[in-house]
């Protein structure tokens, strides 16, 4: 079926339908030993609310030049300059000396950068105020999360999470910090979460709103 990402996890308990905003598809997740047809029947039975939720996706941003992206939530056009080489950030504008073939590249390389710069910042000064060791920050192109803790206490985040604003950025971080001292989300784990950091309703609410735009930029 067309337009369909198909995927089986070993310990799921039933089968899931999901929108993938980057890919623009849905995701149907299958139990082991759940048949392709029980999920087709229920992706079929859903056709109106994915057929919605599809057609209710932002428009894909392509970084090149003459366009926007955002960073800390401020829209920054991209230049493309002659002479010099590399990609620097000048007030609002997020400039590209460089041959215009490989300029998303090197935008998407760019941004890369910052968010690792940015984040890691962010959760070395947060693992400190909470008298916590950090082993290790990742920055990786997640779909389904905007971060992650591993039981080693490595940090993993999303790097689409620096594009938004700083007051997302802070709660992203804090939460992903607090999992370095509790990894479920039980009481004492919103406990840190949120003396770490104070904007975990406006955040969540922000990105339920605006992560899809996000996982759009392509």
């Amino acid at each position: 079926m067309a337009g369909v990402v198909w995927r089986r996890h070993a310990t799921a308990q039933r089968i899931t339908l999901r929108i993938d905003a980057g890919l623009g598809r849905v995701v149907v997740t299958l139990p082991a030993r759940v048949p392709r047809a029980a999920g087709v029947a229920l992706l079929n039975a859903n056709a109106a609310w994915v057929a919605l939720h599809l057609a209710a996706l932002p428009e894909v941003v392509t970084m090149q030049a003459g366009g926007c992206v955002c960073i800390d939530g401020v829209p920054r056009l991209i230049r493309h300059r002659q002479g010099g080489r590399g990609v620097w950030l000048e007030a609002d504008a997020l400039n590209a000396a460089c041959d215009p073939a490989v300029l998303p590249r090197l935008v998407g390389q760019f941004l890369r950068e910052e968010a690792r710069r940015r984040l890691t910042s962010q959760a070395v000064g947060k693992s400190a105020l909470a008298g916590l060791v950090l082993q290790r920050v990742s920055i990786r192109d997640t779909r389904s999360r905007w971060g992650s803790c591993s039981p080693g206490g490595a940090l993993m985040f999303c790097w689409r999470v620096v594009m938004a604003p700083l007051f997302v950025q802070d709660y992203v971080v804090a939460h992903e910090v607090a999992h370095l001292m509790h990894l479920d989300h039980g009481a004492d784990f919103w406990a840190l979460a949120d003396r770490l950091s104070p904007h975990r309703e406006a955040a969540v609410s922000w990105l339920h709103q605006e992560g899809p735009r996000l996982l759009r930029v392509a």
